[in-house]
């Protein structure tokens, strides 16, 4: 019986959303199949073995999705903590830091990012909304100040912020939607401090429709500029990025996030409206990786990632999106 079924997160709608998306990976994989036999090997080798390597990975981290959700909300944030850790890892490891840095770095990384994603997992919103933007922000530069080295101090200071800012306070947005639902039905009053796990089903499902639209977003471009790109829109940041692959991967996510309103608490205009942000944001987030990439005469973040490069370069979209979805959910659609 499927009645009242539930296990972890992960209810009967997310049954059904992880079914749909194995359905997508289904079809993905049997078109690489067909692919490989029927395009010449010698030619088209470099396509097939990305192909295969990218399909490969989405399986691999849809499982990894379903597990976390699975285990609940605190093995959910436990899992974004270590992505953040991971991404938060290849954004300096790519950046122009040295040995000055060494303290800055240690309190960003053992005690800022546990402190960030504490405040997560105890819902507290009035602490973890400004915790970085304000108190992280001011301390750093004012322990680089501290050591006494002033040499390169602003571009220093500004690297590490920005490093903060987008892989450990962007990034923890995308959990605290699980903690959502609360303020939807009680309020914002009752949400700050609300119990662990309280968001339950409907927050998991929430942040199952964040990550659809906005991963199908840079799917759907891609596909899109593939097939009828022809007008860049920066060559000189992205030359894979054109208008055409912007039009149609932002409008066909925005219906994708109308036809998945079933599973958010939301009209399907107002589903497709959250959609369309979400996904302009998520296009901005690639950007502006592609812009940083670009300054530091590299390809990928890393290489974690089999076809997909690393952490960042499979979140970038993500960072920029999580926060603005979360707070115009908290802020428009929040009970009285």
């Amino acid at each position: 019986m499927m009645a009242g079924w539930q296990f972890g997160l992960l209810d009967e709608t997310g049954l059904r959303l992880f079914a749909g998306v194995g359905a997508v990976l289904i079809l993905a994989t049997a078109i690489t199949f067909v692919l490989s036999i029927t395009l010449r090997a010698e030619r088209h080798a470099g396509l097939i073995s990305n192909l295969r390597l990218r399909v490969g990975a989405w399986w691999v981290m849809v499982i990894m999705l379903y597990a976390v959700l699975a285990g609940g909300e605190t093995v959910t944030i436990l899992f974004f903590f270590v992505l953040s850790f991971l991404a938060l890892r290849e954004f300096i490891t790519i950046s122009r830091t040295t040995q000055r840095d060494h303290s800055a770095l240690v309190w960003m990384f053992w005690i800022i990012l546990p402190i960030q994603y504490f405040a997560v997992w105890q819902h507290w919103y009035g602490f973890f909304a400004v915790f970085i933007p304000v108190y992280a922000f001011l301390f750093l530069p004012a322990r680089n100040a501290l050591a006494g080295d002033t040499k390169d101090f602003l571009r220093r200071t500004a690297t590490t912020q920005w490093a903060l800012m987008v892989c450990v306070y962007c990034v923890s947005y995308a959990p605290a939607i699980l903690q959502l639902p609360v303020a939807l039905e009680l309020g914002k009053v009752a949400a700050d401090g609300s119990p662990i796990g309280s968001g339950g089903p409907a927050g998991a499902n929430l942040l199952m429709f964040l990550l659809i639209v906005v991963q199908g977003s840079d799917v759907f471009q891609y596909i899109w500029g593939k097939t009828l790109g022809r007008h860049k829109i920066a060559p000189n940041v992205s030359p894979n990025k054109t208008v055409e692959g912007f039009v149609g991967g932002i409008l066909t996510a925005t219906a994708l996030g109308a036809a998945l309103w079933w599973i958010t608490p939301f009209e399907w205009w107002q589903a497709a409206a959250l959609a369309f942000v979400s996904c302009l944001l998520g296009f901005a987030g690639g950007l502006v990786m592609s812009a940083i990439k670009r300054d530091r005469g590299i390809k990928d973040f890393g290489a974690l990632i089999p076809g997909h490069g690393g952490i960042m370069d499979r979140i970038d979209s993500l960072c920029f999106a999580a926060p603005v979805f979360f707070h115009l959910v908290r802020f428009f659609f929040a009970a009285a």
